[in-house]
């Protein structure tokens, strides 16, 4: 399965609102993957570490967002030490792509580069990751986000550097991943239906076809199609080509009236 874990009090406050949901989900879905469950926390490091050691035991693949840079309201790379039973370290790799980004500033400012001043000292705190850590590359600023136990990824809270990082794990570490949630749908638009009446129909199709999935989206008021449900099988391979039918049928033998039909692939 996948998780997430977002992380911030100005999420949960409203001052800013999430987009890494929707942007997981689109690029979880570009490689037939899904998410499996995802939770908000504040900037607590209780709650944090507990998250964190919910993760990694797990057994997941999970996405850490947000608490990662070196300001007294980043927490999650001690929560990440705490629940992992480590300590924080300098990693190496960290510190010279630190120190590399350190110079570039320097340069574009046309200062020295001065690797002992306390401006440089703060930046390579971002560096200090768990013991046994392995790099995230960051191709936005060179500050890289860090991994635990090959799974458990932890990036930024900015999404022109989180985005791209999370891509890149999905692709290099996780590449056996991708199609493992793919789905076929099938699916009909069914007019003025009440979901109760459709219910044991439902429980019918699941049980004859396992382990094709049944699903049911009701809308009272749509522009187009007005108060419908949107009925549908999901699954893969011929069994869900069966169902499907098999729902059609069971959907006239009640008298249902039907709109339009789709097939799609997805994700879930």
């Amino acid at each position: 399965m996948i998780g997430l874990i977002i992380i911030g009090d100005e999420i949960l406050s409203g001052r800013r609102q999430d987009k890494h949901l929707a942007k997981a989900i689109e690029l979880l879905g570009e490689r037939g993957m899904a998410v499996s469950w995802a939770r908000y926390v504040g900037d607590e490091p209780e709650r944090i570490t507990a998250d964190i050691r919910h993760a990694l035991d797990s057994g997941d693949v999970v996405f850490s967002f947000g608490g990662i840079g070196a300001t007294p309201d980043d927490h999650t790379r001690a929560c990440a030490a705490r629940a992992l039973g480590t300590e924080l370290a300098l990693h190496p790799v960290a510190r010279e792509l630190i120190l590399e980004r350190c110079r570039e500033m320097a340069a574009q400012e046309g200062v020295p580069f001065e690797p002992d001043s306390p401006d440089t000292l703060r930046r390579l705190e971002m560096g200090w990751f768990p013991v046994g850590a392995s790099i995230i590359p960051n191709p936005y600023n060179r500050i890289p986000g860090f991994s635990l136990r090959g799974r458990v990824h932890f990036v930024p809270g900015f999404p022109v550097m989180a985005w791209p990082m999370m891509a890149w794990a999905l692709d290099h570490l996780h590449a056996d991943l991708h199609g493992s949630h793919r789905m076929d749908e099938h699916a009909v638009v069914v007019y003025g239906a009440i979901e109760s009446r459709l219910t044991p129909l439902m429980i019918d199709i699941e049980a004859r076809f396992a382990p094709v999935k049944v699903f049911s989206l009701p809308s009272v008021d749509h522009p187009v199609h007005g108060r419908h449900i949107e009925l549908g099988v999901k699954g893969r391979g011929e069994a869900v080509t069966l169902a499907f039918e098999a729902l059609l049928q069971g959907l006239s033998d009640v008298g249902a009236s039907l709109g339009p039909k789709t097939v799609r692939a997805s994700a879930a």
